[in-house]
């Protein structure tokens, strides 16, 4: 008996410690993963949603993460045939002396020799290039200076924040030998948010996908000219990309940029795609190059084993008693409407049903009294179903204007009435109004 008693206390004991250590366990995805970085962020790459964060906001020297913008300005002016992958790029007298200065991540550059433009930007791309980047950058601004320019009104337009950019490379001005953009302090080195930094690769994917076909690259041969002894191979940063250092590899990374400067540490803005599931990562300031993959790794494996794609509502779906639209001077009195196709957002797994559809009609589509003006078509968008989620915390996106939504659309035509049916109508309305006034009078009577 005293046995007995004895087990069950003890079982009564190991239950409240089982209950304690769940109540105190870190319940946020911060804690779980003990990220050794000052900032970091995990971003889905397709509808922007964030998926993890730490100190996000923070203002940070960004190092070679900064030619991430060179890229995105260098593919534009591709993309606008202002350049040719073809062109070839002259070697000012400071891009050829940079260029020797191997330490600070180059590729020997010549005056006597041609190079054009995809050489030059896939030694940007793969070995980060500081030289490179500036030859590119004089190529297409005409001066680094106003090269500058070009990337903060680009950051300006694509919506960054927190974000200062003083030259295209990401160097620190004062390696650039008294060489640095006009207007600029000799000290002074590109900063950035790591939500600015997110926003920036998930832009620069968005807008140009095919920088990954060269930041995917592992490793590659740059010769100066011809016969030149000046050789080196360009081994891309970015250990974790297959068959450079294979305790780094990961599974479907295929870019994006690492960075590091003395002020700026080791920084790296990975993105990796499995499935149908694409993530961007950012950590910046890790204690070591080797710590900017571990960390990567932890973030990716986070989003990875945590987080799918998933059907939220089918096409064709319509809000319960929402499910219509009045018609005005139509053939028909009303009209039908559902989402245009299926919705389908990326969820913590398990969590499919904490998202509640609510619908918004575009009241500019409708007149005064909330109907739709015949005539219109099939699919006509008269507004959206947005997602809220509902479990814990809040959702939160990289920009704004981005939301988990469906258009929704007519699901039939509808004609305008003709003449006859609009004055048969309004004759109709006419009887009906006194036939309410006479049964109002009538119903006073006996009141």
């Amino acid at each position: 008996m005293k046995q007995l008693a004895v087990k069950r206390m003890f079982l009564a004991l190991m239950a409240v410690v089982l209950v304690s250590t769940l109540m105190i366990q870190p319940s946020t995805a911060e804690a779980a993963l003990d990220l050794e970085a000052e900032s970091a962020i995990l971003v889905e790459a397709d509808s922007g949603k964030i998926l993890y964060q730490k100190n996000i906001d923070a203002i940070l020297p960004t190092a070679s993460m900064t030619k991430m913008m060179s890229e995105y300005l260098i593919l534009e002016a591709i993309d606008e045939g202002r350049i040719q992958w073809d062109q070839q790029v002259p070697i000012s007298d400071f891009v050829r002396s940079l260029s020797l200065q191997i330490s600070l991540s180059n590729v020997p550059l010549r005056q006597d020799e041609t190079y054009t433009v995809r050489q030059l930007y896939e030694s940007v791309a793969i070995y980060s290039a500081n030289a490179s980047t500036i030859a590119l950058a004089e190529l297409i601004a005409g001066s680094e200076t106003a090269f500058v320019q070009m990337m903060n009104d680009k950051a300006a337009e694509l919506g960054l924040e927190d974000y200062k950019f003083v030259n295209s490379t990401g160097l620190n001005n004062r390696d650039l030998s008294g060489n640095h953009p006009e207007g600029t302090d000799p000290n002074e080195e590109n900063m950035m948010s790591a939500r600015a930094t997110a926003k920036l690769a998930y832009s620069l994917l968005r807008d140009y996908p095919e920088v990954l076909e060269t930041a995917s690259i592992p490793m590659k041969e740059f010769v100066a000219g011809p016969g030149s002894d000046e050789t080196i191979t360009m081994e891309n940063w970015n250990w974790m990309l297959p068959d450079i250092r294979p305790q780094f590899d990961y599974e479907g990374i295929d870019g994006l940029k690492t960075g590091y400067t003395q002020d700026a540490g080791n920084a790296f803005t990975g993105t990796a795609k499995r499935d149908d599931l694409r993530l961007i990562s950012v950590v910046m300031r890790t204690d070591s190059r080797e710590a900017r993959f571990n960390e990567t790794r932890k973030l990716l494996d986070y989003g990875f084993n945590n987080f799918e794609h998933a059907e939220i509502l089918p096409a064709g779906h319509q809000s319960e008693g929402e499910d219509t639209l009045v018609v005005s001077a139509g053939k028909e009195r009303e009209v039908s409407i559902s989402t245009a196709e299926s919705l389908s957002t990326v969820v913590k797994k398990g969590e499919e049903e904490l998202y509640e559809p609510t619908l918004t009609l575009d009241e500019s589509k409708l007149d005064e009294d909330g109907a739709l003006e015949a005539p219109f078509e099939a699919g006509h968008e008269v507004g959206k179903v947005v997602l809220t989620y509902t479990g814990e915390g809040e959702e939160e996106f990289l920009f704004a204007n981005q939301h988990d939504e469906v258009a929704v659309v007519t699901d039939a035509a509808v004609e305008r009435a003709g003449w006859f049916s609009m004055t048969m109508r309004s004759i109709g309305g006419f009887f009906s109004g006194i036939w309410t006034s006479v049964a109002d009078t009538v119903k006073g009577w006996f009141a």
